[in-house]
């Protein structure tokens, strides 16, 4: 059965109209999570919402605690996540408005945790395609019904943040031939990965970054009202998304494997991982660890 997790970006700190709804904390070994979990159902369909940044965006980029999000939500049984993120545009064809279903991402970042495992527990995931193409065709169908502007497919650039970029450093990323910037969606692509969770990334185009003439800044106080339509066209699409998890008669598996990511991906042999990686990765990997 599909449970959805939704991440929400900038500008997204709830979601309405959940039937049951109600806010729940999850413990993680790996530190706190953003916030509360908000649950719920939706056409039938179990959600479970955590906002990126906190309600109240208290979190920058660099501070979020991106692996006890992912394990948070792996412990509230999420199968498939939706990650809804405020990005910039390197493209006149990907205006602000525009949103963008991801396929490719691109790390720059520098001083974020990127793994779950490590010392005592050591696992190689296969990142080469890091989003899931069926998670990704729902939402690219649902977008088209609702009439978003969107297209599919797209290399999102992940920097440090959480200043924006210089002049110099828009020219040289759009030079490289990247579609989009960001500041959020690495490392937890990779850690949903690793957890064994299916993923894929609206990115929620808010502005040109500061390469455009038109545009040659990029502040807060620009943003601000695309990131309320933004939110708007989300909402819509989530619960178009949803309607259409709801309508599938059968379950799906994942045709690139996202759900079993870690079956050859743990290189550490058994009789020599530490008990207590293995006690802390009970949620994330307890399925491989079982066996």
């Amino acid at each position: 059965m599909t449970v959805l997790g939704i991440i929400g970006g900038s500008g997204i700190y709830q979601i309405e109209g959940l039937e049951d709804a109600h806010w729940v904390s999850v413990e993680s070994p790996f530190g706190a999570p953003s916030d509360d979990l908000l649950v719920g159902t939706l056409h039938g369909v179990k959600l479970v919402f955590l906002p990126r940044h906190g309600r109240g965006h208290k979190l920058s980029p660099t501070d979020i605690n991106y692996r006890a999000n992912i394990d948070a939500l792996k412990r509230a049984g999420v199968t498939d996540i939706v990650s809804l993120s405020a990005c910039g545009s390197f493209r006149e064809d990907l205006p602000p408005g525009m949103f963008v279903i991801v396929d490719q991402f691109v790390d720059r970042t520098h001083s974020r945790v990127k793994s779950f495992f490590g010392a005592g527990l050591v696992a190689h995931v296969s990142m080469a395609d890091p989003v899931c193409g069926r998670l990704g065709g729902l939402l690219a169908d649902a977008a088209e019904a609702e009439e978003i502007p969107h297209r599919r497919g797209g290399t999102y650039l992940v920097i440090e943040g959480p200043q924006f970029s210089t002049r110099a450093e828009s020219e040289l990323y759009r030079g490289s031939g990247y579609d989009l910037i960001g500041m959020t969606n690495f490392p937890e692509a990779k850690l949903a990965r690793e957890a064994e969770i299916c993923y894929a990334t609206v990115a929620m185009v808010t502005d040109f970054d500061c390469w455009h003439p038109a545009h040659d800044q990029v502040e807060v106080s620009s943003v601000i009202q695309v990131l309320s339509d933004n939110a708007a066209k989300a909402r819509k699409l989530m619960e178009r998304t949803v309607e259409m998890v709801a309508a599938e008669t059968q379950a799906h598996p994942c045709a690139k494997g996202c759900d079993r990511a870690l079956d050859m991906a743990l290189i550490t042999a058994p009789e020599a991982r530490s008990p207590e990686q293995v006690a802390r990765l009970d949620a994330v990997a307890g399925r491989v660890l079982k066996r």
